[in-house]
């Protein structure tokens, strides 16, 4: 998955040749995942039509400040639009457009959008060769680099002039992958690693029953979503679950039973950075596992159970240069169960959660948790989103290893 699926992007289109590639740019970003709406000046449309922008994108095209076909004049609010987006990229930005931006020039439904603008800003030069080294062009260059602005290199090659050199806008696919390196490059987790375990075990009593417990698996996977968001190469050991994970930089190990769980996880931690254990380990196993169905034939059914190995103590034992993290699911004396556990498994943090709170613990998409520190810092969070606690979470781990 790409890391701009979910993202919305504003597309600016200038009046040059070069426009004519925009479709494919549209479809490109749409085809990644992204949300995609298309701003033109009105010179734009000279080179390719709104409705073939607009079919692509599934979007409405804007031009200008109202729609030219409406009787009653509504307004096309910029400032929505740049509120709107993530990503605003300006492609292609003719010398005339660039001007524009570095002057704060503001002429048209474009440059209205761009100084509304709250998000980074790409841009794509496109235009001829002595335009392209012209000063008064380098200088737009320079001053929208100093207002933070992005810039796309445009490529060498076969111009409209007939010249051939530098000025030609980059290639839609070129384009794409500037944007989706660059973002990753600023990525506060980018090149590290990340071991995280998540769902229930399930350990067999014969081949159809099973001890498990109520756990969905989704704070995990959304833990994933978040370190990946972030950058990090994400290793997800998961017990049996629904939940899926779409993520490019998630690669998702399943097991079902807790020795499963256990070698995975010790198959992993070696190269990892920081590991957070977030599933629900069974703490028992049947001693001995029937063969075949075990048949109702009394009224009782004696099981005898022996405790898996506490895969968190053992990753505590031999942990160097990792950052780790436990969870802790409690019902009484919760705060002092949780700085136990902290201590005793050599944890550098606990995420503690209470099934006496309304709205946490299993199954449902909300969480409310408490997180310790082995400075012994304690952080209290209200009710939120598992996806939210994943991001609290992650923005915590960040700070302790940034420190």
């Amino acid at each position: 998955m790409s890391i701009l699926s979910g993202k919305n992007i504003l597309l600016g289109i200038t009046g040059g040749i070069a426009a004519y590639k925009t479709a494919w740019l549209v479809r490109l970003l749409v085809k990644s995942g992204a949300n995609v709406k298309v701003v033109m000046t009105p010179a734009a449309k000279d080179f390719i039509t709104p409705l073939t922008l607009s079919t692509l994108s599934k979007h409405p095209v804007h031009s200008s400040f109202t729609n030219e076909d409406d009787e009653n004049a509504v307004w096309n609010n910029h400032v929505d639009l740049g509120l709107w987006a993530d990503l605003f990229v300006i492609a292609p930005a003719t010398a005339n457009t660039l001007s524009k931006m570095a002057n704060g020039v503001c002429d048209n439904l474009l440059m209205a959008t761009y100084l509304s603008a709250k998000c980074p800003v790409y841009f794509a030069p496109a235009m001829d060769l002595d335009m392209y080294k012209h000063e008064s062009t380098l200088r737009s260059f320079k001053i929208l680099k100093n207002y933070g602005n992005t810039m796309i290199p445009a490529e060498s090659g076969e111009l409209a002039s007939g010249l051939v050199g530098e000025g030609r806008m980059a290639e839609p696919e070129a384009i794409v992958s500037y944007i989706e390196n660059d973002i990753l490059g600023k990525l506060p987790l980018r090149g590290k690693k990340v071991l995280i375990t998540a769902g229930p075990t399930y350990e067999a009593i014969d081949p159809v029953r099973f001890i498990g417990n109520h756990s969905s698996g989704k704070m995990g996977f959304e833990i994933a979503k978040a370190a990946a968001n972030l950058g990090a190469k994400v290793v997800l050991v998961s017990g049996p679950t629904h939940q899926k994970a779409s993520h490019s930089l998630i690669e998702v190990i399943p097991v079902t039973s807790a020795q499963e769980m256990y070698e995975a996880v010790h198959q992993y931690f070696e190269t990892v950075g920081v590991a957070i254990l977030s599933a629900a380990v069974a703490d028992f196993t049947p001693k001995e596992v029937a063969q075949q169905k075990i048949k109702k034939k009394t009224d009782t059914l004696t099981l005898e159970l022996t405790k898996t190995k506490d895969i968190l103590a053992s990753l505590g034992e031999i942990k160097k240069h990792q950052y780790l993290v436990g969870f802790a699911l409690e019902t009484d004396n919760e705060l002092e169960n949780a700085k136990g556990k902290l201590k005793k498994k050599n944890l550098n943090l606990i995420v503690l959660n209470s099934l006496n709170d309304k709205g946490a613990g299993f199954q449902g998409d909300t969480n409310k948790v408490t997180f310790i520190d082995h400075k012994d810092q304690i952080t209290e969070f209200e009710l939120k989103s598992k996806a939210e606690v994943a991001v609290d979470l992650m923005n915590k781990i960040i700070s302790e290893i940034d420190a």
